[in-house]
């Protein structure tokens, strides 16, 4: 059926209700008359009948919008010509990918496998940031935990056994919280060395140190108590938190107690 006319002929409307009978025949509808299974739209509910000339618009249009869609490829030769449509480079060298956050650099191995996949430099640009936003850091949580796992079976083996382990880090935890600001008492349990340096300390019973007062600036000499003292008493440790001054405190206290 192409009949397009602005203005319905009669031979238009014999059709027209030629299929309002037979619409209504296998699909009865509700109060307004309207068959069940053909769209509002459709439906003249003055008149009671289906306005053909808006399916039959509808239609044309569908039928143009599906004709101008891209064909599945049936050949790897179209396959390719539809990945070079939405953006695959000639090579994988021609990938352009950020790597500016500087955790890895282009693997030029991993980009021609992704070239075979047909990706586009926009797909293995995501491919690297999901890589350093989700990979990386689980790598460096896994490498760090068992650094941790390492580090305390070496402590477990100086100690003698698990069960002395366990009451000595008890001890040690009690005495770091009394004596010590939770940062330096952080960067000392975090190693092996930093540990047995505690353990002197608790053992030698050294002065407690206090780390919120106010005070001079302390220099970078790290040589006895009284100098980690005055760093500790710096702005830098207790009110701005400078990662690379709490490292340098800690550092000190665990030369200083290391023996």
């Amino acid at each position: 059926m192409t009949t397009t006319p602005t203005t319905m002929t009669n031979d238009t409307q014999n059709e027209t209700d030629l299929l309002n009978a037979q619409m209504q025949t296998q699909a009865p509808g509700g109060e307004d008359g309207r068959p069940a299974n053909l769209p509002e739209k459709f439906w003249d509910a003055e008149r009671k009948c289906v306005r053909l000339q808006d399916l039959v618009n509808s239609y044309v249009a569908l039928e143009r919008r599906l004709s101008g869609s891209m064909p599945a490829p049936e050949t790897p030769e179209d396959r390719l010509k539809v990945l070079r449509r939405l953006g695959l480079p000639e090579t994988s060298d021609e990938y352009v990918v950020d790597v500016s956050h500087g955790m890895f650099q282009i693997d030029p191995a991993l980009n021609r496998k992704l070239h075979e996949r047909g990706f586009t430099s926009e797909q293995v640009q995501t491919v690297y940031d999901l890589a350093a936003e989700k990979l990386v850091p689980l790598i460096l949580e896994m490498a760090g935990e068992f650094q941790a796992d390492r580090e305390v079976e070496r402590l477990v083996a100086h100690f003698g056994g698990a069960e002395k382990w366990r009451e000595v880090s008890r001890q040690l935890l009690a005495f770091g919280k009394k004596t010590l600001p939770p940062d330096v008492l952080k960067g000392l349990s975090s190693s092996y060395e930093g540990v047995l340096a505690l353990y002197r300390m608790m053992n030698e019973e050294r002065p407690r140190l206090a780390g919120n007062g106010e005070g001079e600036g302390a220099g970078d000499s790290v040589t006895d108590e009284k100098a980690l003292q005055s760093m500790m008493r710096d702005p830098r440790y207790w009110k701005t938190k400078d990662p690379a001054f709490i490292a340098k405190v800690t550092d000190g206290f665990s030369r200083l107690y290391g023996g």
